[in-house]
């Protein structure tokens, strides 16, 4: 299934938050693609409130994953250079534990990600308003 939604603003959060949680909701595994500044964090620290996690929510770069409460594994997998230092860290036991877990910067480990899984690509426009494109 695929879904978009175009020129969202932050005040359109909600909206786009209650679609992914409709469409992934089977999904343990989500990956959030976007260039820099392109709002993955955002989302997800959105998509952290509705799931009622209470704990700051931040990308985990240096420490490549944070846990918020035993409900949520958060990855950001930007400097990672390779599957094998994905997996040299554990990562795969994660992703395999059936517990819920969201991928920023996918790339690298795309060859580890499980199926199903719900993917989405997000880009900013010049208007500063956001594009998601949900593929599950």
């Amino acid at each position: 299934m695929e879904k978009g939604f175009n020129n969202m603003g932050v005040e359109d959060l909600p909206e786009v938050v209650a679609a992914l949680f409709e469409m992934g909701k089977d999904l343990p595994v989500w990956t959030f693609t976007g260039d820099l500044g392109a709002g993955k964090t955002t989302l997800i620290k959105a998509l952290a409130a509705q799931l009622g996690i209470r704990d700051a929510v931040s990308s985990p770069t240096f420490n490549y994953v944070n846990d918020y409460d035993g409900k949520l594994y958060h990855f950001d997998c930007y400097r990672l250079k390779s599957v094998e230092e994905a997996l040299n860290l554990g990562l795969e036991e994660y992703l395999d534990s059936g517990k819920r877990c969201w991928v920023e910067w996918p790339e690298v480990i795309r060859p580890i990600l499980p199926e199903p899984r719900m993917d989405i690509i997000i880009t900013h426009n010049q208007d500063a308003t956001r594009n998601y494109s949900i593929i599950s």
